[in-house]
């Protein structure tokens, strides 16, 4: 079961100028900033209440993130819903006929466990389930 929204994913080619827009101007507050190797990006997170903008650039030109900025530009990216137990509601969703991107959870920001959904299943969203750290609830 999803239990909220996590996090709004935005594509970024820069993320230092990105970071001044949301933390600067928006005033969001900058809270944590991570290189995540298995996903190829450099993210950030920026508090809103208790949700998160994840502001995510690409490390390199091979990496998913590079090829969304080449195709689309920067902008909306991925929805995150956070779930308590992602090893059961991959295999819900995939009993309903959802397609998925990982079929095992993947490290994600801040040590969480993620799964990402395939756009082509959910309305052209790419979903995201991201189970926090048992130290980040």
């Amino acid at each position: 079961m999803f239990t909220r929204i996590d996090h709004i994913g935005i594509a970024v080619e820069d993320l230092d100028a990105s970071i001044a827009l949301y933390d600067e101007i928006y005033d969001l507050k900058l809270v944590h900033r991570e290189t995540v190797e298995e996903q190829g990006v450099e993210a950030v997170l920026l508090d809103v209440g208790e949700n998160h903008v994840e502001l995510i650039a690409p490390l390199g030109p091979d990496t998913g993130v590079a090829k969304f900025l080449a195709k689309k530009g920067s902008g909306m990216h991925h929805i995150a819903y956070q779930v308590e137990d992602i090893e059961s509601e991959i295999a819900r969703l995939k009993a309903s006929g959802i397609v998925m991107i990982d079929n095992e959870p993947r490290t994600g920001i801040r040590g969480s466990r993620v799964a990402f959904l395939h756009p082509k299943s959910t309305g052209g969203v790419l979903t995201e389930l991201t189970e926090p750290a048992k130290d980040h609830h």
